[in-house]
């Protein structure tokens, strides 16, 4: 199926440690779309700049504040200081205080320089993006604040980690003992009641077949339904791909040290991060990476593939 992007708007396919940016031109100004992670601040100011040849960028949004998508926002915020920066309401007074742990930085062991904001993204309302119309959904399963944004002409939905091609983000809130299995369900449900005709997803490429990334996606919430402690190691593996997207090559024990300053590994192995156990677990986990291809391991040091 061929996807169909409306006029004025270019998505930046950034891969999984970085989350895609889209870019909005028109009359009416210029707006990004999340700004991905720390790491590669660079490369998103040299992607905006080239795009926006020599013009401002006016406003920044962010569908979530998980540190792949809003780490490149101080960088964006020096770089234009005019810039204005929206972001979902439920973490907003966590962003003026700056509490790194109550935004999941610390527990999830990411990083993400300090940010500003401007004002928020209310469900429900409507924003002028160039010269486009973008309705606000709330999308809570992925993260509990978590927006996406359609526009109702073209039917082109703004999913974030809500939903990809092939399933969504990990469900964080039940990391934290907080059951949000249902809420993903019903953000599912949003998006098949938007129809939408093209899809640009936080991670991976545009796609047309909503229905069947709908249905790929809830056979896996299904699974995890059934079995909770699939989510939990899966959580896992993702945190530990993640780091080694950002370090390329770690050695076993600054990943192990690294862990155990993690507080989301305590919950995904039931045990104290000093334990055997949690060696074991650690071990386990790196293995299954090795079994994906997802890494490679040669003496002590642990690779990205």
């Amino acid at each position: 199926m061929t996807v169909v992007l409306p006029a004025g708007v270019s998505v930046f396919e950034r891969g999984w440690l970085s989350s895609n940016n889209i870019l909005i031109q028109g009359a009416g100004g210029s707006a990004l779309i999340d700004s991905g992670y720390c790491t590669h601040a660079e490369q998103t100011l040299a992607l905006v700049d080239s795009a926006l040849q020599g013009r401002p960028l006016d406003l920044l949004l962010n569908t979530h504040l998980h540190s792949d998508h809003c780490g490149g926002n101080a960088a964006l915020q020096a770089r234009y200081p005019a810039l204005q920066t929206h972001i979902p309401p439920g973490h907003a007074d966590y962003v003026r205080a700056w509490d790194a742990y109550a935004l999941s930085y610390t527990p999830s062991g990411q990083s993400c320089p300090q940010f500003t904001l401007t004002a928020t993204l209310q469900p429900g309302s409507t924003m002028s993006l160039g010269d486009l119309q973008w309705q606000v959904h709330a999308a809570p399963g992925h993260d509990p604040h978590s927006v996406i944004l359609f526009e109702p002409n073209s039917r082109t939905l703004v999913s974030a980690d809500a939903l990809w091609e092939k399933g969504f983000g990990v469900v964080f809130p039940e990391l934290d003992g907080e059951g949000a299995f249902e809420e993903v369900a019903a953000t599912l449900d949003v998006i098949e009641g938007l129809n939408p005709a093209t899809v640009i997803p936080g991670h991976g490429a545009p796609f047309a077949d909503a229905p069947q990334a709908i249905a790929y996606a809830r056979k896996r919430l299904n699974g995890f339904v059934q079995n909770p402690d699939k989510h939990t190691q899966y959580a896992a593996k993702v945190l530990v791909k993640f780091k080694l997207l950002e370090a390329q090559a770690i050695q076993r024990q600054d990943l192990a040290h690294w862990m155990q300053g993690t507080a989301y590994f305590a919950s995904a192995f039931g045990q104290d991060t000093g334990s055997p156990q949690f060696s074991a677990g650690l071990d386990q986990l790196v293995q299954d990476l090795v079994r994906s291809g997802a890494a490679h391991v040669q003496g002590n040091t642990i690779y990205n593939r």
